[in-house]
């Protein structure tokens, strides 16, 4: 304006003032801002979709508001080839104001205020991503995962199987008494092992089972509208921090092979642990308004009962299952748990086995052999192995199953099943499934594989052996002078030639001394009809009693011919040669 007025030009004085002429002309005129205020209702382009916004596009989204700009953008490359190729972000553009100005209205999301111990919700979810195997094997699963909504503190679980009562039941105890208590409501969607989801009204919405364990902690079963998850937004979000935490390290181990599901198990427990570092302030602070929880657990199994077949098997929802032998014929309570089933007679158990299912959907039926539990009467029953219904199964793993097709092309059928038996059993005994199978390969390898090889070899490696024992035999001709037929003779033929009282002392008599107490005071009358047992000495002298061996029926009043026959008969019977002869001389004196 300075230059201006000291008569320089409008140029010269928008120049000087390092403006356009135009703004200094403007300046000049007084109307600085013509457009403040203003909103711009001009284009400084034609607008490209001038012939078919308002007559084709803005009519189809508002009959169908759901349609997406890409959709509408394949809409004009095909009505229209080549003419609206370069309109893509301008019908983003478009379609993104008119559903701001005319399309249907969000759903609202309310910001939540969690009391703490209040709520604690449970959900399922899995790992898509990724497959995790267990011994090489692919592991089918779920996770179990528990949140408690104030602090935010997680437990997860593995469950095999699916969102059934029983993974609820042992995840959500398992929960509860990680956290060291139980809030006042358990939140969850609608799982058909909690509630009734039949159609039209219910008395009762809860499942027996569901209201029982609710009960024990005092807990008030709540859930979200069917198919409306966002209401489960407190455990749903956290869903995918703690599978991208999992993913994250399953990445930085390198590979996804465990050796058990209890690794696996602990693998989650530690990266769990990492997400709970962030709460523990907000833990503690919730962990004393949780309810104190009761002393005992609540069922987390369900109750069957099975009799053992003769064949050593039960069977447990269409999968037949192999138990111990001894257990044939008794009637077992079953347990049934997410992963393993538990036998019991009484209170005692008696066998726990893992819990099987069947994973392919044309097939119902399916088998759990163990070898271990019928390999005692497979072994006196070798040739039962070949023609065995389930003889594949028998057989541990695929490398056992090769090893069987070798060894029924070297030997014959009888000798390859005992063969086959006899390292089942070795392997089953000695718990050496791994050094048998090795054992096999290489004396197969050299040809030189036999069954007293086989079992020699794995006694060895028993470390067991027999201890020497040294026996010194003693010399027999002692026996000569009690067994003599002439030392039992001899003593007779005296009794018969004497006719006194007094017996001849013999080599094989028992002496007794006669006590001066027990001295007879007087003689009895000998019966002319009885064979004297024994005699006494004189008064004055120490007597014996000498015992002799008779037959019973000498001793019978009324002897003559019939105690002669009778005597013959038992000679007959006599296995002892001198015996006879001792007999026989009884006999003829007596006659």
């Amino acid at each position: 304006m300075k230059a201006r007025e000291t008569g320089a030009t409008q140029v010269d004085a928008a120049a000087l003032a390092q403006i356009s002429r135009r703004s200094g002309q403007r300046i000049e005129s007084g109307n600085y801002q013509p457009n403040r205020g203003r909103v711009r209702d001009w284009r400084t382009k034609p607008d490209p979709l001038a012939d078919v916004w308002e007559s084709e596009l803005e009519p189809m989204l508002r009959r169908e508001p759901r349609l997406k700009p890409t959709t509408l953008f394949e809409y004009l490359q095909e009505q229209y080839p080549g003419q609206y190729s370069q309109v893509l972000r301008t019908v983003q553009r478009r379609v993104k104001l008119w559903k701001a100005v005319h399309g249907p209205a969000p759903e609202v999301m309310f910001e939540l205020r969690h009391e703490p111990g209040m709520i604690g919700l449970s959900d399922f979810t899995e790992l898509k991503e990724i497959e995790v195997t267990i011994n090489g094997k692919p592991f089918e699963h779920l996770i179990y995962h528990y949140r408690l909504a104030y602090s935010g503190w997680q437990y997860a679980q593995v469950i095999q199987g699916g969102e059934s009562f029983i993974a609820l039941s042992e995840g959500l105890q398992n929960a509860l008494f990680a956290s060291g208590g139980a809030p006042k409501q358990h939140r969850t969607d609608s799982l058909s092992a909690a509630y009734r989801n039949a159609r039209g009204k219910q008395r009762k919405q809860l499942t027996d089972y569901y209201e029982e364990l609710c009960d024990h902690y005092r807990l008030e079963p709540t859930r979200n509208n069917k198919g409306i998850a966002h209401e489960n937004g407190a455990i749903e979000s956290p869903h995918g921090h703690l599978k991208n935490r999992i993913t994250q390290a399953l990445y930085l181990r390198g590979h996804t092979n465990f050796e058990s599901v209890a690794a696996y198990q602990q693998f989650i427990e530690a990266s769990v642990a990492k997400l709970n570092e962030r709460h523990q302030q907000k833990f503690a602070e919730e962990q004393q308004k949780l309810q104190p929880l009761p002393k005992y657990r609540s069922c987390d199994y369900e109750l069957l009962t099975a009799r053992v077949s003769r064949y050593s098997t039960i069977d447990v929802r269409c999968i037949l299952y192999t138990v111990p032998s001894r257990l044939i014929g008794r009637q077992l309570e079953l347990r049934l748990y997410h992963d393993r089933i538990v036998g019991y007679i009484g209170k005692q158990q008696v066998v726990e086995l893992p819990r099987m299912r069947v994973s392919s959907k044309d097939k119902r039926r399916a088998r759990c052999i163990n070898y271990r539990h019928v390999i005692e009467g497979l072994r006196r029953k070798p040739r039962a192995f070949l023609y065995c219904t389930w003889r594949d199964d028998l057989l541990p793993n695929d490398h056992y199953r090769r090893l069987w097709q070798q060894i029924k092309e070297r030997f014959e059928l009888d000798s390859a099943a005992v063969l086959i038996v006899e390292a089942l059993y070795i392997a089953a005994t000695q718990d050496k499934a791994l050094a048998v199978a090795n054992y096999l390969d290489e004396q197969l390898a050299d040809g030189r594989l036999t069954l007293v090889g086989l079992r020699q070899h794995f006694q060895l490696l028993t470390g067991t052996q027999m201890p020497t024992v040294s026996v010194k035999q003693h010399d027999l001709s002692s026996y000569d002078q009690l067994l003599s037929p002439k030392r039992l003779i001899e003593p007779l033929e005296a009794d018969n030639n004497s006719g006194d009282n007094h017996t001849e002392p013999v080599s094989h008599a028992v002496r007794q001394p006669v006590p001066k107490s027990r001295r007879a005071s007087q003689k009895a009358a000998p019966l002319s009809h009885a064979q004297p047992l024994g005699g006494l000495a004189a008064p004055s002298d120490a007597g014996t009693v000498v015992v002799r061996p008779i037959l019973a029926s000498t001793l019978r009043i009324g002897g003559g011919e019939k105690m002669a026959a009778l005597a013959e008969a038992n000679l007959e019977r006599s296995a002892l040669p001198w015996l006879q002869d001792a007999i026989k001389l009884r006999v003829v004196s007596y006659s």
